[in-house]
C-alpha cells in the first residue's frame, strides 16, 4: 500500500464553474479516499460500510453548515 501525504493536495487548476472541475477533483480524491478505505479494511473494518460511512460522513459536513464559503457550496 502506498501511503498518500493528504497535505500535498494539489490546487485546483480551473474555476469551480468550469465542466471539468469536477472531474479534476474526483481524480485528486481518489487515490486518498481509496487509501482511506485500504487502512480501514486493513484494520478489519468492512469496506463497503467504510465507504457508507463516509459518503455519510461528507453529507453531513454540508448540512452541518461547513460548506466552502469561498463557492457557497
Amino acid at each position: 500500500m502506498d501511503t498518500i501525504n493528504i497535505n500535498k493536495i494539489a490546487p485546483p487548476q480551473r474555476a469551480a464553474s468550469e465542466l471539468s472541475y469536477e472531474a479534476d477533483l474526483k481524480t485528486v480524491l481518489e487515490p486518498v479516499l481509496t487509501e482511506v478505505l485500504d487502512m480501514t479494511e486493513s484494520a478489519g473494518w468492512d469496506r463497503r460500510k467504510a465507504a457508507y460511512a463516509v459518503m455519510f460522513l461528507a453529507a453531513r459536513q454540508l448540512s452541518d453548515g461547513k460548506a466552502n464559503p469561498k463557492t457557497n457550496v
